[in-house]
């Protein structure tokens, strides 16, 4: 009776080392399979599907966060281009100087209103004046929003007698917004300020 009572005991015991076991092998693949759900989830919320000529191919999309530097340089050189190239014609100023107002905030905006005022554009136009920026390279600290940059550029300002080049450094800050047509990159430029515009070099033709 009394060993058919310990068998009872030992089965029981069994049994309870095997629903354990059986719980923690359950915890353990709950566990896996949520974690390759989540997986897979981020990879297709990285994943776009471009539509070429009728063909579905998928294409990876980087993390914003790898490529951030890239894209805030861009950004300000893009700007740069934009709001430093000129020509002696009044609807291309117009043009460039719109599209970079969209990547700046007012800073920008009182810029080339100075300009305006001080009769820059009109002389460009009237001198038959060609402006051409360089930017020869850009610092970013992306370590805290917003992010400070300095520019370091080079201009070339051809006028009928002379090439004048010019060294211009900028500094501002870059804060994060919604993307959109008119600023691919989600950027937007505050605080634009020039520290330095001074000739390097005047050419007599």
């Amino acid at each position: 009776m009394f060993k058919q009572l310990q068998n009872i005991d030992t089965a029981f015991k069994h049994i309870k080392i095997f629903n354990i076991i059986l719980i923690l092998a359950n915890v353990v693949m709950f566990c896996f399979y949520t974690y390759r759900s989540d997986k897979r989830i981020e990879q297709a919320e990285n994943r776009v599907l471009l539509i070429n000529n009728g063909k579905v191919i998928p294409v990876e999309v980087s993390d914003r966060v790898a490529n951030l530097p890239v894209e805030v340089k861009d950004h300000i050189a893009s700007f740069h281009l934009l709001f430093f190239t000129l020509a002696p014609d009044e609807s291309v100023i117009l043009s460039n100087i719109k599209k970079a107002l969209y990547l700046a905030d007012n800073s920008a905006k009182i810029e080339y209103d100075n300009l305006q005022e001080n009769g820059y554009y009109s002389n460009i136009i009237s001198g038959n004046i060609s402006q051409r920026i360089t930017v020869d390279s850009i610092k970013v600290n992306i370590d805290k929003l917003p992010y400070y940059f300095k520019c370091y550029a080079t201009l070339k300002i051809v006028r009928t007698t002379s090439t004048v080049i010019r060294s211009l450094v900028t500094e501002g800050y870059v804060r994060e917004q919604v993307r959109s047509d008119n600023n691919p990159h989600g950027f937007l430029i505050e605080r634009w300020n020039t520290i330095e515009n001074k000739d390097l070099k005047i050419e007599n033709h």
